[in-house]
């Protein structure tokens, strides 16, 4: 389906007493695309990923994920939204005191009925799918690298099938290699699974390679929206820095 909307930010705004955050934000995220949200430190791109998914609210606007309102939906609309996406936080998230198997089978247990051993064999297949071995699945948080981390956070957020995935600095503490290696997978995983992904970088390397299109954020609006070749084309002094 071309052009199809699955997020729209309508005049988004957000303030924190009297600090606005931002201030009339408006954008569309396709179905399919790898989305960037960009922008300098303090230009509130996680807070905006953090009201895609529900963990705060905007001040005014819309934000309609999946046709839905975020900000007005029931909560039994927001349960079942929820899982219809998954969500990778910076440093992984995962619950330390579990082995890498229950983190990624949390979700499995709590919302579907299927039988124990369909859930294992399915947390392994997303074991696998993110390129980690099954011996990975005894394992604790406190036993793998860093970049093995993010795959297993990644292995959970994926667990339920989702339609869109969420990532919040996904290649932040990484070294280049494993970085490269994890946007590779993340261009795997879309071309593979059809799903939407939106996440907030401010890596150069994946904002070349791996986003389709992009929002720059700053001055409390949207800079840019667009891809790549567009923005090499900006004679904006301020979008030059991405490119410098």
């Amino acid at each position: 389906m071309k052009n199809h909307v699955v997020i729209e930010a309508k005049e988004i705004v957000t303030s924190f007493g009297k600090n606005v955050i931002h201030d009339g934000i408006s954008f569309k995220i396709q179905k399919g695309e790898i989305f960037g949200l960009l922008g300098g430190s303090g230009s509130g791109k996680t807070t905006l990923l953090r009201e895609m998914i529900m963990l705060q609210r905007t001040t005014e606007g819309q934000m309609l994920v999946l046709g839905t309102d975020v900000m007005k939906a029931s909560s039994k609309m927001a349960q079942k939204l929820r899982q219809k996406w998954g969500v990778l936080f910076q440093f992984g998230a995962l619950f330390t005191s579990l082995t890498i198997l229950e983190n990624i089978t949390i979700a499995m247990r709590e919302y579907t009925d299927l039988p124990a051993w369909i859930i294992e064999e399915s947390a392994l297949m997303k074991l696998s799918m993110v390129g980690l071995p099954p011996k990975v699945a005894t394992m604790f948080p406190s036993e793998l690298s860093g970049g093995m981390k993010k795959r297993a956070g990644l292995a959970r957020a994926l667990a339920l099938d989702p339609k869109l995935l969420f990532l919040d600095e996904p290649t932040s503490g990484l070294d280049p290699q494993s970085a490269r290696a994890f946007d590779e997978l993340i261009l795997t995983l879309r071309d593979t699974l059809g799903i939407t992904v939106v996440m907030v970088t401010h890596d150069k390397d994946t904002m070349a390679n791996v986003l389709d299109r992009f929002v720059i954020l700053g001055n409390k609006k949207v800079l840019f929206e667009g891809n790549m070749e567009q923005l090499k084309q900006t004679t904006n002094d301020e979008l030059k820095k991405f490119l410098s």
